[in-house]
């Protein structure tokens, strides 16, 4: 699965069995993506993405893929 943010988006793209991306997900944010960065907890096997945006907020995110959307684990305000 890959990870995009386009923008006020974040994408989740995942390729079908004849190469081509699908999109899982696609989810508007608050104010414009600016870095993302995937991470795996020592001991787990889920992944969890840290969002930061122009308007200076980290957020992570874990993906429900029974209700496909992301959801928000924590939230900080820098600025």
């Amino acid at each position: 699965e890959i990870t995009v943010g386009r923008g006020k988006y974040i994408d989740l793209l995942r390729p079908d069995e004849n190469g081509h991306l699908i999109t899982i997900c696609s989810m508007e944010v608050f104010g414009y993506v600016r870095s993302l960065s995937a991470f795996r907890l020592s001991g787990t096997t889920r992944d969890f993405l840290v969002v930061g945006s122009d308007s200076g907020r980290v957020v992570i995110l874990d993906f429900d893929s029974t209700r496909k959307l992301w959801k928000r684990l924590h939230q900080e305000t820098y600025g």
